[in-house]
């Protein structure tokens, strides 16, 4: 099961991150351009929201069944090894920040308003959330 759900969270980040950068271009071009927010663009927007939390969520429970999550936190090893941090400690507390950004630019770009404000809201919170979840990826676990 553990393994499962450590594919699961390594799959569905390879596309909360095309969501998130797709979303954040679109949003930019839609702000540059002068367009009209519409009902179309809030639901782009919302695919990579959904996307990013169903990301943390799997994430959570990955954290709790890990050794390498609360268990090792809980040992009180983590903090002297760079590598023990960054799974124990830092990639779960920064990538819930993110999220959270995510979901304060996409509520902002839901209320009524001008359209360039909402698109920049959007793309600016997303590429903000962005850009965390990319810095604390752990790359070589991920990739290698």
């Amino acid at each position: 099961m553990y393994t499962g759900i450590q594919h699961l969270h390594s799959g569905v980040a390879y596309l909360a991150l095309l969501a998130l950068a797709v979303v954040i271009i679109y949003m930019l071009i839609g702000s540059l351009s002068n367009r009209e927010f519409t009902e179309k663009d809030r639901k782009i927007a919302l695919i990579a929201f959904i996307l990013s939390h169903i990301q943390l969520l799997v994430g959570l429970i990955l954290y709790f069944l890990s050794p390498l999550g609360l268990e090792m936190l809980k040992s009180g090893s983590a903090m002297s090894d760079p590598a023990a941090r960054l799974m124990a400690l830092e990639h779960p507390l920064i990538n819930i920040i993110a999220i959270v950004l995510i979901s304060i630019g996409y509520i902002r770009a839901k209320k009524p308003g001008a359209s360039r404000g909402r698109f920049r809201s959007i793309y600016m919170m997303y590429a903000i959330g962005f850009l965390l979840i990319l810095s604390r990826i752990p790359w070589s676990a991920w990739l290698g």
